[in-house]
């Protein structure tokens, strides 16, 4: 498969996945113009990439948080091939990684099905890996689990000419700062970091700095470390356990922030919905 066409005067672009994919926890600046519950993320600050680059993009963002990759298949694929977008991204499996009794390799299945509907489509389709979960303590013994799946996720994108933003290989993200407060989604200095890197994967020229370090931070001592994890474990851990118990998620009743290919304009502090 060929890149992407940034010659084109309209480039349509569908975002598929998760919360990651949602935008959580990266609000817009100008909140209060923005619906509640709404979150710029990545995906949006691709979109404002491109829409700074070409005369007219058309976007739309179709995850929804908590959703495991069959239901994105079920849900959201279809929309995604009706509306025949120049370009997807898709960013799946992480909710069923972290699943205990999950199989990579049956996930990795799902995704590749996936995969093969959308490049049918002639679209440009850009994959993620998952992230090295090394540095998070309470997520380390996943590592193996995840490299499995990023394994395959490689094989699929070698398969069929997809692009891949390797998650894992980007340092910058293992630092506390890269994350929210619950470790679990980008702060929005990791969203407009991953943004830029996806960008110049899909070869469009943007400001460099993306992987540039983090400033020195003072180190903390460990009993606030300590009260930091018993505060992340009693207001997220401690939830999150209570939905997969129950069967609930995160994203029950909620639908798609951008269900439709909308045009963004591209103004002084980035692109916008021309809403």
């Amino acid at each position: 498969m060929s890149g992407l066409d940034t010659e084109q005067d309209i480039i349509s672009y569908v975002a598929l996945g998760d919360s990651f994919t949602e935008g959580l926890d990266d609000p817009y600046p100008d909140s209060d113009r923005i619906p509640e519950g709404r979150f710029r993320g990545w995906a949006d600050r691709l979109a404002e990439h491109l829409a700074a680059s070409v005369p007219e993009v058309r976007y739309a963002n179709l995850a929804v948080r908590g959703k495991l990759i069959r239901q994105i298949v079920r849900d959201q694929l279809p929309r995604a091939v009706e509306l025949r977008p120049d370009l997807v991204t898709l960013c799946a499996g992480g909710n069923d990684i972290i699943r205990p009794g999950s199989d990579p390799d049956q996930v990795a299945e799902v995704f590749e099905g996936a995969v093969r509907r959308l490049c049918a489509t002639g679209a440009h389709v850009v994959v993620f890996t998952g992230m090295d979960t090394g540095f998070q303590p309470v997520m380390r013994h996943l590592r193996g689990k995840v490299a499995t799946y990023n394994m395959h996720v490689r094989a699929v994108a070698d398969r069929y000419g997809c692009t891949v933003v390797d998650l894992w290989a980007m340092r910058m993200l293992q630092d506390p700062r890269a994350w929210s407060w619950d470790r679990l989604h980008l702060s929005p200095e990791g969203h407009r970091r991953l943004a830029l890197r996806s960008a110049e994967l899909i070869g469009l020229e943007v400001e460099p700095g993306w992987d540039a370090p983090w400033p020195p931070e003072p180190p903390k001592d460990w009993r606030s470390a300590r009260q930091e994890d018993l505060h992340w474990a009693r207001e997220f851990l401690v939830p999150w356990i209570g939905r997969r118990l129950t069967g609930r998620s995160s994203g029950d009743g909620l639908s798609p922030k951008r269900p439709d290919l909308e045009p963004l304009r591209c103004g002084g502090r980035g692109a916008r919905p021309a809403s």
